[in-house]
């Protein structure tokens, strides 16, 4: 194991000659100072593991010199010298960089006190260093996941893309009109998870999900995928910038999903109409999502309209989220909500 490299800056001629010695018995290599300027420019030019600055020095004193040392780049651990037992000088001395504090004394014990607070600054430093590298190497393993699950997420996405064509590429060879309707509805439910995939590989956050983002391109979706339903209805997204996890996501989209294809295709048989998608916070924890719309309404007591697996899926979808749909009684139309922890 090589030698520890020590600079020891002191204006005293005789201290600098008694510390080399008395340093060099006790394992160190030493190089000499004979004041600030010169010990600044000697760290500068080679590569120390320890520095020694003493206080008291004419031309720049101990605290201009740790100060001048700091702005160096790759500075070692510098330990204060003062003959000083004054307080005040060592709280300016930590505060201005040093790594531990020494009084100087006459005699061996103040070199054997040099000398264990020289090991006691390189343990810590190597801690620090060890510190700083496991926290680097967690970085980068964070990155490296990270990417890894945003490349997952590109690739199911892409996937359920390509699932969605097939169906809908099976839909339109259909005659069955029934069949064909289920194949779409399909179609609408898959676009509804991959858009959560879609959102997770294009942010930074891959374990969340903006639901205003979310919302908004969903509803753009089944805006386009259900106008040949009925000729173009109205649909329109509201959502505050709540962030869900990604599974409360998924199953918040495969609800958005079904209502808003419910309220399509059963709200307004005379024509078109308005069909909202309203998501905002509910205190704290919580969020409330409301799908509403204008149309000729659902008696009380009477199940909502649909195929039944819609009406199944939308239940499971609640529970998953520990909450029910329900459906408010309104003077015109259908509001169906949800209220839901965040998390």
């Amino acid at each position: 194991m090589s030698e520890t490299r020590v600079l020891y800056i002191d204006d005293d001629p005789g201290i600098r000659r008694l510390a080399s010695r008395a340093l060099m018995r006790r394992g160190f290599h030493v190089t000499c100072a004979e004041g600030g300027v010169e010990g600044v420019a000697l760290a500068q030019r080679e590569a120390f593991d320890l520095i020694t600055v003493d206080h008291y020095m004419p031309g720049i004193d101990g605290i201009e010199t740790l100060r001048q040392l700091q702005a160096l780049p790759d500075t070692p651990p510098v330990v204060y010298v003062t003959g000083s037992e004054e307080g005040r000088i060592a709280v300016a001395a930590l505060k201005a960089g040093a790594a531990d504090y020494v009084v100087k004394t006459v005699g061996e014990d103040f070199f054997d006190l040099l000398a264990a607070s020289f090991e006691q600054v390189r343990a810590r430093a190597r801690l620090e260093q060890a510190k700083a590298a496991a926290e680097a190497d967690l970085r980068g393993s964070n990155a490296r996941l990270e990417a890894l699950l945003g490349e997952v997420n590109h690739r199911v996405a892409n996937s359920l893309q390509l699932v969605s064509a097939m169906i809908g590429l099976q839909a339109s060879a259909l005659t069955d009109t029934n069949a064909r309707a289920a194949l779409e509805d399909t179609q609408r439910r898959i676009g509804a998870i991959a858009q959560v995939h879609r959102r997770l590989y294009s942010a930074n956050d891959v374990e969340s999900v903006d639901m205003r983002e979310y919302l908004g391109a969903l509803v753009a979706e089944l805006a386009a995928t259900l106008s040949g339903d009925s000729g173009g209805h109205s649909l329109r997204c509201a959502a505050e910038a709540v962030r869900l996890p990604t599974d409360r996501a998924v199953s918040v989209g495969v609800i958005v999903t079904e209502l808003v294809t419910n309220a399509c295709k059963y709200a307004y048989p005379d024509g078109n109409g308005d069909v909202r998608v309203l998501l905002e916070r509910d205190g704290d924890g919580a969020f409330l999502l409301a799908v509403e719309d204008d149309g000729c309404g659902m008696p009380a007591g009477v199940t909502p309209k649909g195929t039944g697996l819609g009406t199944k899926l939308i239940r499971v979808m609640a529970q998953s989220l520990q909450s029910v749909v329900e459906y408010e009684p309104c003077e015109a139309g259908v509001r169906a909500t949800l209220r839901a922890s965040l998390a």
